[in-house]
């Protein structure tokens, strides 16, 4: 898949031999999506009838009916992010222009002008789904590195000491990146950095550290400790740029390495090595937050049966359809694993014995009233549940190893039920 593939940009360009370079480089190589105007009116036009989904506009600065800049204005005005390509350029104007709050502005008449611009766009796309935390005890520096920031389209959180950086990382929405100054209010960003480490792991997310003043080792040692980038204040903007973009190219692509060790080949759901690795972490969360919670093992009821019966295709036909009902109902609030054979792992993120006991018929219910046709035949399936609560810090294997119990006694049982400690309080006061 190409790397910003269902993007949407704007160019605007008058050039014909220039816009369709673009249009091409742009399309084949990033997988944008690129609607093109040769003018102010077709660039109103686009702008009305796209409403919103343009995520970028390069546009020349000058054009037959916006001979001032009134294409960048317009853009700007409809808080459409700004690269500017541009013959008509030298000290004045490019002040000028990058006082506009624009990504970048790229020279046309410069040799690697085309491919520059493909590179801007990159980084700017890049970054634009890049999510920043910025922690900086001091006001005035986190509102200037947040400017830069969100200039170059990074998505930003901030955070004003190393504790609140640390519970904003374990509410888990999705940060890709810590950018923190040396000297926090309440620790050091070495000591932020170790505690991320040993929360999230070694590559769950980039650390960047900024410092000022003249003490060269703050480099060294950062690196040393684990941090991934290290920038040196006073700075130039096109190296802080160009830095925190390799930092989050470099962090994406992990991302995607990541997303593909962890998907089950067969069921395309997460399996069981990602389920121990990532499901250790929410729990240590969770009991940070001073939070219970719970975790299921679900088992296709006779399915050695079934194999033996339709055969492994048809065995495999069952196993899809169970995952892709299972993530239909989960979705992405919980946790879901294929654990190995014909079992599921599903880990509740906050959900209490009594809410998750629910959640599981609801899912058992639903799975025994479905029906997987196979070679023409409607296969009726039922699972069963074993279900235990997560109250304080065990090994995962421990928790695991409870659902599993309760999970045997569900099968013992006769099958098609759930077994939980709520389940067992309920039979003993019957």
């Amino acid at each position: 898949m190409q790397k910003h593939s269902g993007s949407r940009m704007l160019l605007v360009e008058d050039s014909r031999m220039f816009s369709t370079v673009l249009k091409y480089g742009l399309e084949t190589v990033h997988g944008v999506s690129v609607t093109h105007c040769s003018s102010l009116a077709a660039l109103h036009a686009a702008v009305e009838n796209g409403a919103d989904q343009f995520a970028l506009a390069v546009l020349d600065l000058n054009l037959p009916d916006a001979p001032n800049c009134e294409a960048l204005d317009y853009v700007i005005s409809r808080n459409i992010a700004a690269i500017v390509f541009t013959g008509s350029f030298n000290d004045s104007t490019r002040d000028t222009v990058l006082s506009r709050n624009v990504v970048d502005c790229v020279i046309k008449n410069r040799p690697d002008s085309i491919t520059h611009l493909i590179s801007v766009v990159d980084r700017a796309l890049t970054n634009a789904c890049t999510h920043v935390l910025l922690a900086d005890s001091e006001e005035a520096s986190r509102a200037e590195l947040l400017a830069l920031l969100k200039k170059q389209q990074f998505n930003v959180t901030e955070a004003g000491s190393g504790a609140e950086a640390l519970r904003l990382l374990d509410t888990g929405n999705g940060i890709d990146m810590v950018l923190s100054d040396i000297a926090l209010c309440d620790m050091t960003a070495y000591g932020l950095l170790k505690e991320i480490r040993q929360r999230h792991g070694e590559d769950a997310l980039s650390v960047v550290a900024v410092a000022a003043g003249d003490d060269r080792t703050h480099a060294a040692k950062f690196l040393q400790s684990g941090g991934t980038e290290f920038i040196q204040k006073p700075m130039l903007i096109e190296e802080f740029n160009s830095r925190l973009f390799q930092v989050a190219n470099i962090q994406k692509r992990i991302q995607a390495l990541h997303r593909i060790a962890a998907r089950d080949y067969l069921t395309d759901i997460y399996n069981r090595r990602y389920f121990f690795q990532y499901g250790s972490r929410m729990v240590d969360q969770c009991l940070r937050r001073g939070g219970t919670t719970s975790i299921a093992i679900i088992d296709i009821d006779h399915f050695k049966r079934l194999n033996d019966t339709y055969g492994h295709e048809v065995g495999d036909l069952v196993l899809k359809a169970v995952a892709k009902r299972l993530r239909a109902l989960i979705g992405e609030e919980h946790l879901l694993a294929r654990l190995g054979g014909e079992e599921f792992g599903i880990l509740f993120n906050e959900l209490g014995i009594c809410a998750a006991h629910d959640f599981c018929e609801t899912v058992r219910r639903d799975i025994a009233a479905a029906k997987v046709v196979a070679d023409d035949e409607e296969l009726s399936i039922t699972i069963s549940i074993g279900l235990a609560t997560i109250e304080g810090p065990e090994t995962f294997d421990n928790y695991l190893h409870a659902a599993d119990q309760f999970l045997y006694m569900a099968k013992y049982d006769g099958r098609n039920r759930i077994v939980s400690e709520l389940t067992l309080l309920k039979a003993m006061v019957s």
